[in-house]
């Protein structure tokens, strides 16, 4: 008790001396410098930068003053800004529609200090193409861009202040078009005697089937291009191939044992003997096919993989208690692989395929989002899959490569 209670005066007539210091000694108050500039300097740089062909520009500025808060050093966090026209009024929104009037565009990337700061020119371009709106046509063949980099200080709630800005500086540069957004795969679909219903007719999955990716496939970011594939039964029936389930303009047939593409009179492709095959497409090989010429951009083999033929398919998941909504097969007079239904989804509503009345083939993953809606590769007791956003979309599953497709309506 005793040194408690000599601690309690200790303190307290620490507190005392501190009250009246406070009166006296202004010099120990707690302050907070801000610089008012810092430099950006000029790029070393002789002539003009070809984005396309230079890899990075190096930036460098002088420190600030260092923010000084209660005696501590606060450090400044920096920003690169780019501008075409070097007004810097409004800043590019990405997260809103209209951005008409932007003028400059902020990096993403931050920094904690101005000694060498390697910037992409690939950043650049991109972040050119996005404010800028240019096509392939209208990119200028030379732009004066400005650059300014920007210093703020941030609580720990993230919230700016005190923020100051550099000159501005200008560099000649040459830009490019760059695609903002990766090319969905580019797909085929198979249509005919031997597809789904065999009707020749255009209702997805009841009477046309699509190719699908191939999981770990490189597909070119511009034109989606690359190998696709299905894998199904043939009964020697015939079928054909469509870009376009709505066109007959980019198609492949057969002639003469050989197939050949956009020759309207092409005869039907057919098989040997009924079986299951594998129908591969490389898309991009065939894009330099002439019309009417034979390619062999087209395979196909016999499967020899195991098939086994289900009873029936069923979706389960959050919208129906995890119950089985039951699929349609795609082909009903002949070994069916495909299937298909149409279903609305909440955001969020999560979704397996499986076998009808069992759990044992059960189908889940991870979606892979595109402009028509999702798909995925299905792997056996995979996690749900995450419907992203609410609609009626038309699901088609092949159960031997385990590939499904979304396709919001």
């Amino acid at each position: 008790m005793k040194t408690i209670f000599k601690s309690t005066l200790l303190l307290t007539a620490l507190g005392l001396t501190f009250l009246t210091s406070c009166k006296d000694d202004n010099e120990s108050n707690p302050t907070l410098t801000q610089p008012q500039e810092f430099v950006l300097n000029d790029i070393d740089i002789n002539g003009t930068v070809e984005l396309e062909n230079t890899k990075s520009v190096t930036l460098t500025w002088s420190q600030p003053t260092p923010y000084n808060n209660f005696n501590s050093a606060m450090v400044p966090i920096y920003t690169v800004e780019i501008s075409p026209t070097g007004a810097f009024t409004k800043a590019f929104d990405a997260n809103v529609e209209d951005n008409t009037g932007a003028d400059f565009f902020t990096l993403d990337q931050t920094y904690n200090s101005g000694a060498d700061v390697v910037v992409s020119t690939e950043t650049i371009d991109r972040s050119l193409v996005q404010l800028c709106g240019w096509s392939e046509t209208t990119v200028p063949s030379i732009l004066d861009l400005s650059i300014r980099v920007k210093s703020v200080i941030k609580d720990a709630s993230f919230r700016e202040y005190n923020e100051i800005y550099s000159n501005v500086i200008n560099i000649s540069t040459v830009p490019y078009y760059i695609q903002l957004k990766e090319a969905d795969p580019e797909i085929w679909w198979l249509i005919g005697g031997d597809i789904a219903d065999g009707s020749w007719g255009g209702d997805y999955g009841k009477c046309i089937i699509p190719l699908q990716t191939i999981e770990d496939n490189k597909y070119d970011k511009k034109t989606g291009q690359g190998t696709i594939q299905w894998i199904g039964y043939l009964g020697g029936n015939g079928f054909k191939l469509k870009q376009d389930p709505a066109s007959w303009d980019v198609q492949i047939g057969q002639n003469d044992g050989g197939f050949v593409k956009n020759d309207g009179g092409s005869g039907n492709i057919t098989v040997d003997e009924p079986g299951v095959y594998v129908v591969t497409l490389k898309t991009d090989e065939l894009a330099g096919v002439e019309d009417k010429a034979n390619t062999t951009a087209l395979t196909i083999k016999k499967y020899e993989g195991s098939a086994p033929v289900f009873d029936g398919m069923a979706i389960a998941g959050s919208f129906n208690k995890w119950g089985d909504t039951e699929m349609k097969p795609c082909s009903t007079g002949w070994e069916n692989h495909d299937w298909y239904i149409e279903q609305e989804f909440e955001a969020g509503d999560e979704v397996k395929i499986k076998q009808i009345d069992s759990w044992e083939f059960n189908k889940g993953g991870t979606f892979v989002e595109y402009s028509e809606g999702m798909y995925a590769y299905g792997v056996n007791g995979g996690a749900n899959l995450k419907v992203p956003e609410k609609g009626n979309y038309l699901i088609l599953f092949n159960d031997i490569t385990g590939y499904i497709r979304f396709i919001k309506k």
